[in-house]
């Protein structure tokens, strides 16, 4: 009897703990749904040859969740079961190339997801338009591939949506106008593309907007979210004054440049918080502003890495030192006049400012430091001006071209006929 009762006990305490644990049970418990729908996208997309993204996502595995590779799995409380809530389609390394196909309609069963990612490739075709039921989604970028069509309008209703990254694609048409009153949005990155339209306005609290290299035209919105940290329209058709920028303090990075904006640039934006700030080629015009006195003391300059390119528009007066301490500066093409101020011949010598030219104005003075070279890593240019540049000194870009100097008549009415050195 004894020996009955121990078999029976070892055949219990063999089947406890040859069953797997109730969690995981769990584990492998992917939903059904979302199985589905992960086989749908893969039969959608492919690896380019030297991509193997998809050699992990085997159907017959007993835990696509942790074997899958891109895939993030949440337990659902309510039905015990597995449900997707990040999907990553591409490794993203630097020597991948990605994957080829079209999206699936069939990403809109993925019901939790809150982030959809697609890296670089020449996945094609349009966006689907159901990603508009995945009320959950934080995030999508879906950047750098070959994606066609306009910006969904059912984006637009994705209240939680917080980045939206569709950039380096051939989307066209317009942004959808309810696309920047969405509550949550942060990030929007629709740069090169071929999307097109007037500007809509923004009231969500946006930290980063970026729409370069497009076919957007007209004026800025009378509006900006004052939150604004990173701001690019450049390389598009824009025009009108800048004065809608007066009331962003906040920013930190600036590019218009490649536009037809015209009028004075706002003495708001000559800050050192500022540091990065692309103006070129516009039609900008007016006088640079004095340097505040309370910046004198040298508490606020723009420092290592700063940027500030205001080149090719119609700038006059004389050149003030509001922009001591930027690092690259360009100045070049404007109709500047006067002597350059201190501040940028010590800075030059220093070395603290890297580049900075000044070529193609009406510069008439330069105070060379007799004995005393540039440091190599430094870039100066003062070709055709009104003035003779100094020997030895200048390194001018190729399309500075090979005049040194700007004909007397020139400088006469500009400069009221000086030309000293």
């Amino acid at each position: 009897m004894a020996n009955l009762h121990s078999l029976l006990l070892l055949i219990f305490l063999l089947f406890y703990y040859a069953r797997p644990s109730l969690q995981q049970q769990q584990r492998q418990k992917i939903s059904a749904v979302d199985l589905a729908a992960l086989l749908a996208i893969k039969n959608s997309l492919t690896d380019i040859p030297g991509t193997d993204f998809f050699s992990s996502w085997a159907f017959t595995s007993p835990d696509p969740c942790s074997s899958f590779s891109g895939i993030t799995c949440s337990l659902d409380p309510s039905t015990l079961t597995l449900r997707v809530t990040s999907l990553t389609l591409g490794t993203g390394l630097s020597d991948s190339p990605g994957l080829a196909g079209s999206l699936s309609p069939s990403l809109s069963n993925l019901s939790e997801l809150t982030q959809l990612v697609l890296f670089p490739g020449i996945v094609t075709g349009p966006i689907p338009l159901q990603l508009g039921t995945l009320k959950n989604l934080r995030v999508i970028s879906l950047t750098t591939n070959r994606l066609t069509g306009p910006i969904p309008t059912t984006i637009s209703t994705l209240q939680n949506l917080h980045t939206l990254d569709l950039s380096y694609n051939q989307l066209i048409g317009s942004i959808p106008p309810r696309l920047t009153e969405l509550p949550q949005l942060k990030v929007l990155i629709l740069a090169s593309n071929r999307l097109s339209g007037a500007l809509p306005s923004v009231s969500t609290q946006l930290l980063h907007l970026d729409l370069k290299k497009n076919g957007f035209f007209g004026r800025l919105p009378p509006s900006l979210p004052s939150s604004l940290r990173y701001l690019s329209v450049s390389e598009n058709s824009m025009w009108g004054p800048l004065n809608v920028l007066e009331s962003l303090s906040e920013l930190v990075y600036l590019d218009l440049s490649m536009n037809q904006f015209s009028g004075t640039i706002p003495d708001s934006l000559f800050h050192s918080t500022l540091s990065s700030m692309l103006l070129q080629r516009n039609n900008l015009s007016g006088g640079l502003p004095p340097r505040p006195i309370t910046a004198v003391d040298g508490t606020s300059s723009y420092g290592e890495g700063s940027i500030v390119d205001l080149s090719h528009n119609f700038l006059t007066g004389e050149l003030s030192d509001i922009l001591t301490g930027v690092e690259s500066l360009f100045l070049n093409n404007n109709r500047l006049i006067g002597t350059v101020p201190e501040e940028y011949v010590k800075n030059v010598y220093r070395g603290s400012t890297k580049t900075l030219y000044l070529q193609h104005n009406y510069i008439s003075g330069f105070l060379v430091q007799p004995g005393l070279g540039l440091p190599d890593s430094v870039s100066l240019c003062l070709s055709y001006n009104c003035m003779v540049p100094p020997v030895g000194l200048m390194a001018c870009p190729a399309s500075a071209g090979g005049q040194l100097s700007r004909p007397k008549n020139q400088c006469s009415v500009f400069n009221n006929g000086s030309t000293t050195g």
